[in-house]
């Protein structure tokens, strides 16, 4: 470890954290703290824990400054940043973001270490970093939404769309510099607001990504009960610039760990303001779903192949993915599947 570069931990190794601590990694030291022994030894050996070409690259080819850990102490002392890499699950009865693992870990580091400037990169819900502020009577914990997708995460760390800050203080804003100057881009995109606003933004894109999704899972649904060319209606929709010849392809429904949860989230949050658009891209993810159910339960199959549980291509990841809910509507009918997957 080089002593004059800043510390930064990262805590958890999923996509998001592998994905941070190789990119902040090249010029800080970086510490990423998991409970998970088999990932702390992973990553001392300089293997990932997630499976993506990118950060296997990475890690092989580049001088990084990266080091893993089970010690809390060792990864909270002295750390100038604290990033927190942890999941936050919906939670189908409260109708809430579960954010329990997130609480425990603020309350760690409050407790060891109260002078890091605290980074959360969980998707959490519209007003919980204030709240974790006025808890500890801080303004060091800063929300800053991550804008990743499984496959490409390291990509999309070193190609930032833009970065986004819920905070316009000093350290805010040598975060933010940590990230375009880790980034490979020339000034990439840096928007400074409130927390609020930040939790806002990641809650809107994810559901605008997934009412997308919706869409154009709805022309295929409507294609095929009219015995049409999904291809050719799609390449006519999506020549329109307006529209873009992008994110258009149909699919199972929409899944994996971010959107589903996410939408959910968002339309809690509009509490008694009126909506529509959200709720009805909620209903539409299950509409799609029963509808190819009952397609291929009409066509009365002896057998059903699944080639594949990941969520999307270049993944490992099945959580949540689309697939899981279409094979349990199938199971219930009692039709025998065959299943493909050499995860």
């Amino acid at each position: 470890m080089n002593d004059t570069k800043p510390k930064i931990t990262v805590v958890g190794s999923g996509y998001v954290g592998m994905a941070m601590s190789a990119l902040l990694s090249q010029i800080c030291n970086v510490t990423v703290y998991d409970i998970d022994l088999k990932r702390v030894k992973l990553i001392n050996q300089g293997i990932s824990t997630v499976d993506e070409a990118e950060i296997h690259e990475f890690l092989n080819t580049k001088n990084l400054n990266l080091h893993a850990t089970s010690c809390k102490k060792e990864a909270f002392k002295n750390a100038q940043f604290i990033i927190l890499a942890v999941p936050t699950n919906f939670d189908e009865v409260k109708n809430f973001f579960d954010t329990s693992i997130l609480d425990q870990i603020i309350k760690d580091i409050k407790n060891i270490d109260n002078t890091a400037t605290i980074i959360i990169k969980s998707t959490i819900p519209i007003g919980y970093t204030s709240n974790q502020c006025r808890i500890y009577n801080t303004d060091s914990i800063i929300f800053s939404p991550e804008f990743l997708r499984e496959g490409q995460s390291l990509y999309d760390c070193l190609n930032p769309s833009r970065i986004i800050l819920g905070s316009n203080s000093k350290e805010a804003q040598m975060f933010a510099k940590l990230l375009s100057d880790a980034s490979e881009i020339d000034d990439p995109k840096i928007l400074f607001m409130s927390s609020k606003e930040a939790e806002s933004v990641k809650l809107f894109s994810n559901s605008y990504l997934a009412m997308r999704v919706a869409f154009f899972n709805e022309l295929d649904s409507f294609s095929y009960g009219k015995g049409l060319n999904t291809k050719n209606i799609i390449e006519g929709v999506s020549s329109d610039p307006r529209i873009g010849d992008y994110y258009n392809n149909p699919s199972f429904g929409y899944g994996g760990y971010c959107l589903p949860k996410d939408t959910k989230q968002l339309l809690n949050s509009f509490e008694n303001i009126p909506q529509s658009l959200i709720e009805a891209t909620i209903n539409s993810n299950a509409i799609r779903k029963n509808y190819l159910r009952d397609i291929i339960i009409k066509l009365k199959p002896n057998n059903v192949g699944i080639y594949r549980l990941i969520m999307k291509a270049d993944s490992d990841n099945f959580r949540y993915s689309a697939i899981l809910d279409l094979i349990n509507g199938l199971k219930d009918k009692g039709i025998n599947l065959i299943i493909y997957e050499p995860n």
